[in-house]
C-alpha cells in the first residue's frame, strides 16, 4: 500500500498515526517533493471510482489563489489530471493507493471499512 503524505498537514499526521496504530504496512512517499505524475493520477482516478473533483485539495491555498473552483468546469479531465501533475498540494491528501482500492482524505470509518 503506497501513501502520499504531506508531513506539515494535521489530517496526514492523523492518518499515519492510524495507519502505525492498526499496524497496517504501507510506502509514505511526500506528495510535495515527490509529485504524482500525470500517468499516475490517471490511472489512481480511473481505480477509485470517484469524481476527479475529490483528488483536488480545495481547502488548500494553492487551489484558492489560482481560483480553481471557478475554473476546473471549463477544464477537460486531462487537463485537470495535468494541472494536478504539476504541484503537489493541489492534490487531496492523504491519497491511499491499495491493490484494488483509492482512498483520498482520512475517513476513520471509511479506512476501518476498506483497509
Amino acid at each position: 500500500m503506497l501513501v502520499l503524505v504531506y508531513r506539515k498537514c494535521s489530517t496526514c499526521q492523523r492518518a499515519l498515526k492510524w495507519l502505525e496504530e492498526h499496524k497496517v504496512e504501507f510506502e509514505e512517499r511526500p506528495i510535495v517533493e515527490d509529485n504524482p505524475s500525470y500517468e499516475e493520477l490517471k490511472a489512481w482516478y480511473e481505480k477509485s471510482g470517484l469524481p476527479l473533483k475529490k483528488f483536488f485539495n480545495t481547502s488548500g491555498m494553492l487551489y484558492k489563489e489560482m481560483k480553481l473552483k471557478d475554473k476546473l468546469a471549463e477544464m477537460s479531465e486531462e487537463e485537470q489530471l495535468r494541472l494536478l501533475a504539476t504541484n503537489g498540494m493541489l492534490v487531496k491528501r492523504p491519497l491511499v493507493i491499495g491493490e484494488d482500492y483509492v482512498l483520498v482524505g482520512f475517513k476513520e470509518k471509511e479506512w476501518e471499512t476498506v483497509i
